[in-house]
């Protein structure tokens, strides 16, 4: 990190040279100044870092300075200087953007420190100001790979939402990119600069789940030893995700709707009202308008968070996908080894029904990528329980696995599915399958099957 740049502006002459060789002995490219006017010249021409200044001083004092400094570059720190007398002014400045202050006579061991902390902001900011660029890059349009009508109509949605602040709800199977597709939203909106907090709500237990959302203060209940904010605070001016939204335990649906609608919350034990400013993108793999229907998630906050629906499909039904992702993932696991997916394994590959979508096809190719030696992935590589076409069964398993394995394996995989189309309900899977729910409750017993 470059040394900062400061400007001193004083006009008691000692103290301005005396503090001047001080910074530039403590590594500091320094210029000094014996009034505010003619510091304020040269503050467009050199890339100032921190701006110095006694408040006391003919023509223009240090708080009109100040507020030149914030309305020209408001990056800017100024750290303001004045005697004991003038404490008050010096609080003023503070009040109105001043960095700190200083109370002549000082040691310079006070300014350096001062200086030392001001470095390690700039060094978070500048990481920050990096991640952050890496991250809107890593999220830009392009993220998304794929060519197939369904794909290129979710960006449409996206390029026309992304930019508001509108509340948008992600739909789709486990695995399909609703997470990526948050991202890509938030990196592309004015809140870009600002983080997205993301909620998990599958994972949250009944009894943490409010405090987490809404933040909790000193003394809420046993366990709260000090004052917790939660998500939706810390999200302030910035975007919230939810992600499996039908998770959110029914009898605090009508706080989140609060919030929703009228931006304001108080944390658990709390009366202060807390009013923020933060957009929402929520998920979830469930038929939401199912679960209105069914009592077990409110119809308002459905309508709420309905605002714009984004619907993304399963892999297999957008197969022209597939070789796109194959290929992404190929090279994003073996940057520096050249590897071509024969045609045979890829024709494989596109008839498959992928029930773990998106992120069932990245973690294959990362397991391919590791298995050959000759950079070339052919049926040989490709693991059995991938063939689901009867044609390539002989060429592809025969020699390999026994008939009982095999099949046991086909018969694994068709309950998995099942039981995922039916949104875990054992009694419609049994249905799918047409076998009765005992024969399904006894064939899950007997695979382990989770």
């Amino acid at each position: 990190m470059k040394a900062l740049r400061i400007f001193v502006i004083d006009d008691e002459e000692i103290l301005r040279v005396s503090l001047t060789d001080d910074l530039k002995d403590a590594g500091y490219f320094v210029y000094d100044f014996p009034d505010a006017i003619s510091a304020l010249a040269d503050i467009n021409k050199v890339d100032v870092n921190v701006v110095i200044t006694d408040i006391r001083m003919p023509d223009m004092d240090g708080i009109e300075l100040l507020k030149e400094i914030k309305q020209t570059n408001s990056d800017i720190i100024v750290i303001v200087m004045t005697a004991y007398g003038s404490i008050s002014s010096a609080v003023d400045a503070v009040k109105l953007g001043a960095y700190d202050y200083l109370t002549k006579p000082f040691q310079k061991e006070e300014i350096l420190l001062k200086l030392a902390r001001i470095e390690e902001i700039k060094t978070v900011k500048e990481n920050y100001q990096e991640i952050t660029s890496q991250l809107q890059s890593k999220f830009d349009f392009s993220s998304a790979i794929g060519n197939s009508a369904g794909l290129r109509d979710v960006f449409e949605q996206v390029k026309t939402v992304a930019p508001t602040s509108t509340t948008v709800l992600v739909t789709g199977e486990t695995g399909t990119g609703k997470e990526l597709l948050t991202n890509i939203i938030h990196y592309n909106s004015q809140r870009k600069d600002k983080p997205i907090i993301k909620v998990s709500c599958a994972i949250l237990s009944r009894e943490i789940f409010e405090s987490e959302l809404f933040g909790h203060e000193k003394g809420a209940f046993t366990g709260a030893d000090k004052l917790k904010k939660g998500r939706f605070e810390l999200s302030d001016n910035a975007t919230i995700y939810l992600d499996d939204i039908d998770d959110i335990p029914f009898e605090l649906q009508v706080k989140l709707l609060r919030v929703l609608e009228e931006h304001e919350f108080e944390r658990v034990g709390g009366v202060e009202t807390i009013k923020i400013d933060c957009r929402v993108i929520a998920s979830t793999k469930k038929n939401l308008r199912k679960l209105v229907n069914e009592g077990k998630f409110r119809e308002d906050l459905f309508y709420r968070l309905n605002v714009f629906p984004i619907h993304i499909k399963p892999l297999r039904e957008r197969k022209e996908d597939i070789p796109l992702l194959a290929k992404y993932f190929m090279e994003e696991f073996s940057p520096n080894k050249k590897i071509e997916i024969k045609k045979d394994a890829l024709e494989l590959l596109v008839n498959y029904s992928w029930p773990g979508n998106v992120r069932e096809l990245k973690n294959l190719m990362e397991r391919l990528s590791l298995v050959t030696d000759d950079g070339i992935i052919d049926l040989r590589n490709i693991p059995y329980e991938f063939c689901t076409s009867l044609d390539s069964i002989p060429e592809f398993a025969l020699g390999r696995i026994t008939l009982d394995k095999f099949l046991e394996e086909i018969e694994i995989k068709t309950i998995r599915s099942a039981v995922q189309k039916a949104n875990g309900n054992k009694a419609k899977a049994a249905e799918i399958l047409g076998i009765p729910a005992s024969t399904l409750r006894s064939k899950i017993d007997k695979h382990k099957i989770e």
